[in-house]
């Protein structure tokens, strides 16, 4: 039996490897919701968070959609904004320098309209000193295939997978999109195409409406669904991907608290990342972090030993994996 007191002596591990990448911390910032970095180098201590995944990065510059582009749901938040950003060369010149200075591990988010795009992309990221890993897009629709979303066709996934793989230098996560019928069928195909990890979900498609106007919340028309009104749809599909693949996988889905970013690490992600709540409290991250400690703390458990430790009965385990 412990000793008394022993349990506030006990120091937990909650750093974790993935695909080859040491995270002091298994919490990262999502891409496309904490810029590149230093824009919140002023309202918290960059060093403290797990990983940083910057917004996604083309091989050429991209001013995205028009506005308005952003608009509050009951639960979360609506987003089209295009992924505007100022492309993979000035990337390496203007925002690397800074991610380069943190002991914060760089993930760069890549994405593209053909799979030639990703490749490009990535060959010219590889330049770069700094960068720890490449976080695959594949939400984009292929437009030499008639507009099919790449992460919707497992053969287009294992296409971009692959050919992405082979171009790149860092270790290669692929983010899994929500808006397919088998989400296990697509990290199959991405896993055995070569990726190195998954992180799952991206946002789901969904829309809103002025109903005095009768027009568009957001000129996109749909957007991006993200918040907490996905965060049970994301625990499931990360459980079901869990039970289906053997690389690492990251959790994302409307985390706000250590008991969000818990239940996605006993579901069976190795680490989480922050998204939307980002946007009103810049703090969160490294709140979640703190409290993930406290957890292995108290349970007297090192983060490893949480991971994929869902008690489930056989027959509901069987039933959910026929569904």
């Amino acid at each position: 039996m412990p000793s008394a007191g022993s349990e506030d002596q006990f120091s937990p591990r909650i750093d974790v490897d993935i695909a080859g990448i040491h995270f002091e911390n298994p919490v990262l910032t999502a891409s496309g919701t904490f810029g590149y970095g230093q824009e919140f180098a002023q309202l918290i201590d960059l060093n403290q968070l797990g990983g940083i995944c910057v917004k996604g990065i083309s091989a050429d510059p991209m001013e995205g959609n028009p506005s308005p582009r952003i608009y509050e749901t009951e639960a979360g938040m609506l987003n089209a904004i295009g992924l505007q950003n100022v492309g993979a060369e000035r990337f390496l010149k203007e925002k690397l320098p800074f991610l380069r200075t943190l002991r914060t591990r760089c993930i760069v988010n890549v994405f593209g309209y053909s799979t030639e795009d990703y490749v490009r992309a990535i060959e010219i990221l590889n330049e770069g000193e700094g960068i720890h890993g490449y976080e695959l897009n594949i939400s984009c629709p292929n437009t030499r295939c008639g507009g099919m979303v790449y992460g919707n066709d497992p053969r287009l996934t294992a296409e971009v997978v692959a050919a992405s793989k082979k171009a790149a230098r860092y270790p290669l996560i692929v983010k899994l999109s929500p808006n397919v019928t088998d989400i296990t069928e697509l990290a199959r195909a991405a896993e055995d195409a070569g990726a190195d990890a998954l992180s799952l979900v991206n946002t789901f498609v969904g829309m809103a409406i002025d109903v005095e106007t009768c027009t568009p919340r957001i000129s996109n028309i749909t957007g991006g669904l993200s918040g907490p009104a996905i965060k049970p749809l994301a625990v499931r599909m990360v459980y079901q991907t869990f039970r289906a693949v053997k690389i690492p996988i990251i959790g994302i889905g409307g985390i706000a608290t250590a008991e969000d970013a818990l239940e996605f690490i006993i579901a069976g992600a190795r680490a989480i990342q922050i998204g939307t709540a980002n946007f009103y409290a810049p703090e969160t991250a490294l709140r979640v972090a703190e409290g993930i400690r406290d957890y292995c703390r108290r349970k007297r458990k090192h983060l490893t030993d949480v991971v994929g430790t869902l008690k489930v009965p056989h027959e509901a385990a069987v039933h959910t994996s026929a569904h």
